[in-house]
């Protein structure tokens, strides 16, 4: 009866060239070895390949291969070591969660305080990789996570988060987390900087009035409805070639192309749900291409706004049921969508998402997110899906839209 095979772990480093693979495969083909796992990383040229191999023990363990793998490997300058690994698995347990951690700058300071707070509660650290280096550096770490420690992770991630200046999101590392396939946006302060309505006040000459109501309805203060129909009979008696006017002098969240072209790319159903005004907004979704349209239309009557809305209002609660129904056309499940908002209005419309994203968000908004992001620039979004800059960037390549605005420093 042979014996049972054995198991042998063979680690190259050393700086990255071609035909580092050809040749320790090479070597391990004339052993008649059975390869059970590889992993490999490239770190700034700098190569770790890892590769896991079984055999009889008189040729896995024997000095015949571990010379000629030596040999092979040194002739390229490359550092090399041997060992037995039998008892651990081939291929370890999937991680629990993933944690994506993004700053400008990430210093070694943040990144400490996560791996610290992460320890200090039993979570193992799996894998690292970087997300992004523009327009804020990304981490993403897979993590294993006791059971009864997730919730915590989460808090003491989030005073982490605070008291670094980097924003830190944590995620059940699962397959839902890589099946989202719709998302929705809020419009003003999210796809759009400013608000449209203080935009059209302005030329109703109520601008700072309006201003004021629409501050204290995105902080939770004041119901939504009543707000709305308080800064909307500012602007009776405006012409109605203002809208147009305003639609033109809209201005995307720095990002957002980048963002809804991606989305896109990868099959995303699109769309936006606004508290704002249809008639404003139609012509930016149409040139994004979007979806789904959910937001407030004024009334017009002789070619003049006359103060009020018509039909239903697209309030707290109706962001939420825009969601689902625009979930129930594209045959969403509502665990495979994505809500991005910046206020109090959003709070059941990202409460009802497979995933919540507070975007610069008011306090009350980031207490029921499931995650937050403090940088002005939208395409951070991506990275909490798992998309990585490199892979924006090379789609962009590819079909010639590839473009990078410099940031000043902060």
């Amino acid at each position: 009866m042979s014996a049972p095979k054995v198991s042998v772990l063979i680690t190259v480093t050393g700086v990255d060239q071609p035909g580092v693979t050809s040749a320790l495969f090479e070597v391990l083909s004339r052993h008649n070895v059975d390869l059970l796992n590889v992993e490999q990383v490239v770190i700034r040229r700098r190569l770790t390949l890892g590769v896991l191999v079984s055999g009889h023990p008189d040729v896995a363990i024997g000095k015949r291969l571990h010379d000629d793998v030596t040999e092979a490997i040194h002739r390229l300058g490359l550092d090399v070591s041997i060992e037995r690994s039998d008892d651990v698995p081939v291929i370890g347990e999937p991680s629990t969660h993933t944690i994506v951690v993004l700053g400008r700058p990430i210093t070694a300071a943040a990144f400490g305080a996560v791996a610290r707070a992460a320890a200090a509660l039993g979570v193992n650290i799996d894998f690292i990789r970087g997300v992004s280096d523009y327009p804020v550096t990304g981490l993403e770490l897979r993590v294993s996570v006791p059971p009864e420690v997730g919730g915590q992770l989460r808090a003491e991630l989030a005073g982490v988060g605070a008291e670094q200046c980097v924003d830190i999101a944590v995620e059940n590392y699962n397959l839902e987390r890589r099946a989202k396939r719709l998302i929705v946006f809020d419009v003003d302060s999210t796809l759009i900087q400013g608000e449209v309505i203080e935009m059209l006040a302005q030329r109703a000459g109520a601008g700072e009035a309006v201003a004021a109501i629409t501050g204290a309805a995105m902080r939770g203060e004041i119901d939504f409805a009543e707000s709305l129909h308080q800064r909307v009979a500012t602007l009776a008696g405006l012409p109605v070639g203002v809208l147009e006017e305003v639609a033109d002098e809209v201005e995307l969240t720095p990002g957002a192309r980048t963002t809804i072209r991606t989305l896109r790319r990868l099959g995303f159903h699109c769309g936006v749900v606004s508290g704002g005004f249809r008639q404003v907004i139609e012509p930016l979704a149409h040139e994004l291409m979007l979806d789904f349209v959910a937001a407030n239309e004024l009334e017009i009557a002789d070619g003049r706004l006359t103060g009020r809305v018509v039909g239903p209002i697209v309030d707290r609660a109706g962001k939420a049921k825009a969601l689902r129904d625009f979930a129930n056309q594209a045959g969403v499940p509502m665990e495979q969508t994505v809500a991005v908002g910046d206020g109090a209005n959003d709070i059941d419309m990202l409460n009802a998402a497979g995933l919540g994203v507070a975007f610069n968000a008011k306090p009350a908004l980031r207490e029921v997110a499931d995650a937050s992001l403090s940088h002005p620039y939208l395409d951070t979004v991506l990275f909490l899906l798992g998309v990585t800059r490199a892979e924006i960037d090379a789609a962009d390549a590819a079909d010639g839209v590839a473009r990078r605005v410099e940031i000043p420093p902060d």
